[in-house]
Parts: structure tokens; C-alpha cells; sequence
């Protein structure tokens, strides 16, 4: 009984058939239903498992029932090899999730990205001369945007490492023009040849240009700007692989790379919107790097000692922590949620003041301190804490520096200006964290620092918390 089903829109389906189109659906729901629960950091443990659970059934159910034009299922040797592939991939994400710190998860998002970018480029390379293959625009698609997102990323990941600079030559934003204008125009001359197949050599050309693309964009990006990319290679590399279930007609990897590339590109909206960058800049890799006029250095800084912002913080109202990417570095998120307990059981109301793009990639602060088990509803945006800020008594900033730099509302010269900031320096008393005066990642000066409501801590964040605690019990 190999065919039992009907002719819809004329297509033959065999039960088989029925039975995978349908699981492709279920996974699909799946994909959408972890998406939703990913929305709100207490379900998305859940979000994580459900959406898993739609891309194990979509490939259990594919290695089952597929069938390629002629009838043919896919032969046992091959599942075989694809098993023993997938087991040892599984054993080495395991191991690489296990060990990786949280300071490094930025780096292992890129090098995810890279790895699913080179996956999706290779589809296309190896189904460029495939008669069956009946799209070469989409082929071609796959094997650009799947290069860039490759090259790009681990470039990304050598930056976020401090294993690869930063390229700052005016003239990068000129070859990153002449390098797309050569994609472009590769890939138009390869689709109007009559018998494209025959121009592999080509192939090999586009996709050597189009690694290279992914490298000058990325290269001459600054360090603040970091979290726009890792966005936007993100949905790269959602987009490329869509372009690969296009290719093999596969529903699954369609709709997955939709939902990545489509939530991926809604948070690079986000990103931009947050580091006051466009679209297009990002695009053009024409963005970050520097430049400009920076603020006016130099001032006189004044420190508070141990004893006096114990008394200041036990004393308050109500306290704000900006978290930073110090913080994560000196792994305080401990220490900063026992100093929040402590200050709580005082009678003071404390709240993290989380920026959308504090730490090296998007919501990198709510992953770190919910590690720590602080309340979700503590951590609030950007937004909504500034509407706070006025009537704060005290903002401690923990290792963050660009997300709270007040020269972005009012020194039209500074290179971050119109980025919008924690106005953390219109509380009655701002106390900054920082092993010393060292610019941040943005490499700008801070006038933040040189305030009269400002005072300085100096030291590892983790130990001076650790201090405060300890002067905090004694009060």
C-alpha cells in the first residue's frame, strides 16, 4: 500500500509523505510556541525544551520517511553517518556548555553563528551544479548570505575574544562598496548565462568575495557596536538557512529560518534603535570604529571610602544598579544580589537598571544576574528606569561605562552622542564602580566621572561588593 493518500493541487502523497509534511507542521507550532515562552526569562528554560523538541521531531521524522524524487528513502549508511555526526556534535556542544563562562557566551553565540552560516554556504555550493536543483537564485542566495554570515561572525568572535582588532582605515567603507557591487554583480551575470551550471569556477569567485565581504564588514566595526552585529549575523544566518529549505524543499529549515532570521532582524532594529546607529550603516559595515570629536577630558574625580557608601546605600530610599560589563568579567552578580538582599532587609528598595545593549551582546545583564537568582521583576529597562532616576538617591554603576556616558545627550561632538543612556547622572548620588580610570569599550572619556554628585570606588567590583556587604552588616 505505497500510495493511499489522494492528489492535491497535483501532488501525489504517499503516507509517508502525509505523516512528514504533517510532523513539519507540529514542528513548526513547536518553533513558535518556544518563541512565545522565550518572551519572559520564567518560561524560557520551557521555550528552550519546547522549540528543541520541534527540531528533534522535524529530524527524526526526516530520516524516517524522506524521500528524494525518484521514491528512495534515504539509505541506511547515510543515516548512519549522520547519526554518529549529530552524536558527536551533541557531545561537543555539551562539553563547550558545560565549561563556557558567561563572560564568553558572546563569543560562543558568533561562533554558533559562524558554524550555521558555513552550514548553510556549503548547501549551496555543493547544489550549485545539482540538475534536480530547480532554483539558483535561491542557490545562490544561500551561498552568499551563508559565507558573510560565516566570515563575519568568526571575525566577530576573534574581536569579542581580543584575538582579532579592529580596522578603522576610511577607506574599509570604499572596499566594503566595491566588494558588495562585485557580489552583486557575480551573482546577476552568473543567472543570465544560459547554462549556468557549466560556470563553476564562478562559484568558487562569488564565494570567495563574498568570505571577504564578511570580513571588511565586520573589521573596521568598534567594540561598543558589537551587539548590533552579533544581531544582524544572527538573522544572516536565519535567512541563509531558510535559503537552504528552500533548496531541498524542506519545510522544517524553512519556517526555522524564517523564525531566526525574522526575530533576529526585529532585535538588530532594536539594537540599532539602542545604539542610535541605522540599518543601513550596518549594512554597509560603515558604523562603529571610532572617530569624531570626543568630550573634554580630564577633571578632578573624588572617591568615597568603604565606610561612607555603606552609610549612603543603608541610609537611602531607594538605590538603582547599572550592571556592566565589568560585572560580568569579575563575576559579582553573587555578591551584587547578597548586597541587595542586605540593603532590602535595611528598608531600602533596590532595582537593576538594565541597558539593552550593557554587556557584549543583547541581554547579556538579564542572563547574568538571573544566574543569581535576582528577582525578574527587579531588572528593569532602560526606559523606564530613567523615569526613576530623578528620586533615586543612589545609582551604582558596576562596571558599565558607555551605557551611563551623559556626553550622549549633550556633547553633539562625541561619538556616541544621540545613543540613548541610563541618565544615571541626574540621581542625588551616583556611585561608580571601576578597577580605574580607564575608558570604556567605547574608548571615549566619561564626564560622568567628574560630576559633584559623583563619587569613585575603585577596585574589582566583586571584592568591593563584597567590602560594602561586609561595612553594611556592621551598621
Amino acid at each position: 500500500m505505497d500510495k493511499i493518500l489522494h492528489t492535491f493541487n497535483g501532488i501525489d502523497f504517499t503516507l509517508g509523505n502525509a505523516i512528514l509534511e504533517f510532523s513539519y507542521l507540529l514542528a513548526a507550532i513547536l518553533f513558535v510556541w518556544g518563541l512565545k515562552l522565550l518572551s519572559h526569562p520564567e518560561s524560557a528554560k520551557r521555550g528552550n525544551l519546547w522549540a528543541a523538541g520541534g527540531m528533534i521531531l522535524a529530524m527524526v521524522t526526516t530520516l524516517i520517511l524522506h524521500q528524494d524524487e525518484t521514491g528512495s528513502r534515504i539509505q541506511l549508511m547515510n543515516v548512519v553517518v549522520i547519526l554518529i555526526t549529530l552524536g558527536i556534535g551533541g557531545a561537543i556542544g555539551l562539553l563547550i556548555s558545560k565549561k563556557v563562562k558567561m563572560t564568553s557566551m558572546p563569543e560562543l553565540v558568533s561562533f554558533f553563528n559562524a558554524t550555521g552560516g558555513a552550514a548553510s554556504a556549503l548547501v549551496g555550493l555543493l547544489e550549485f551544479g545539482n540538475p534536480a536543483n530547480e532554483s539558483l537564485l535561491v542557490t545562490l542566495l544561500g551561498l552568499i548570505i551563508g559565507s558573510i554570515a560565516f566570515s563575519g561572525s568568526m571575525i566577530a568572535y576573534g574581536k569579542l575574544s581580543g584575538k582579532v582588532g579592529s580596522l578603522h582605515a576610511g577607506v574599509m567603507k570604499y572596499v566594503n562598496y566595491v566588494l558588495l557591487a562585485g557580489v552583486i554583480g557575480l551573482t546577476v551575470y552568473v543567472l543570465i548565462q544560459p547554462a549556468p551550471q557549466e560556470l563553476a569556477y564562478l562559484v568558487y569567485i562569488l564565494l570567495a568575495v563574498s568570505l571577504l565581504y564578511g570580513i571588511f564588514f565586520v573589521m573596521p566595526i568598534g567594540g561598543a557596536d558589537m551587539p548590533v552585529v552579533i544581531s544582524l549575523l544572527n538573522s544572516l544566518t536565519g535567512i541563509a538557512a531558510a535559503m537552504a529549505g528552500f533548496i531541498y524543499h524542506n519545510l522544517a529549515m524553512i519556517l526555522g529560518g524564517i523564525f531566526v532570521g525574522a526575530a533576529g532582524s526585529i532585535l538588530t532594529l532594536l539594537m540599532c534603535k539602542a545604539m542610535n546607529r541605522s540599518l543601513l550603516n550596518v549594512i554597509l559595515g560603515g558604523f562603529g570604529g571610532g572617530g569624531g570629536v570626543e568630550g573634554e577630558e580630564g577633571g578632578t574625580v573624588k572617591e568615597v571610602t568603604m565606610s561612607d557608601a555603606a552609610v549612603l546605600l543603608a541610609y537611602s530610599q531607594k538605590v538603582v544598579v547599572v550592571p556592566g560589563y565589568g560585572l560580568a568579567v569579575a563575576q559579582a552578580q553573587h555578591t551584587v544580589h547578597e548586597m541587595e538582599k542586605l540593603l532590602e532587609d535595611k528598608g531600602v528598595q533596590v532595582k537593576y537598571g538594565i541597558h539593552p545593549v550593557a554587556g557584549r551582546m543583547p541581554g547579556h545583564m538579564n542572563v547574568l544576574l538571573a544566574e543569581a537568582d535576582v528577582s525578574y521583576d527587579k531588572l528593569v529597562e532602560m526606559d523606564e528606569i530613567n523615569k526613576e532616576i530623578e528620586t533615586t538617591d543612589v545609582v551604582i554603576v558596576v562596571g558599565a561605562n558607555d551605557v551611563v556616558n551623559p556626553a550622549a545627550n549633550d556633547n553633539p561632538g562625541s561619538p556616541i552622542y544621540g545613543m540613548p543612556v541610563i541618565n544615571a547622572v541626574l540621581a542625588k548620588n551616583v556611585i561608580v564602580m571601576k578597577r580605574g580610570m580607564g575608558k570604556g569599550y567605547a574608548g571615549i572619556e566619561n564626564p560622568l566621572f567628574f560630576k559633584e554628585n559623583t563619587r569613585m570606588l575603585f577596585g574589582s567590583a566583586k571584592d568591593t561588593i563584597q567590602k560594602l556587604v561586609s561595612e553594611i552588616n556592621t551598621l
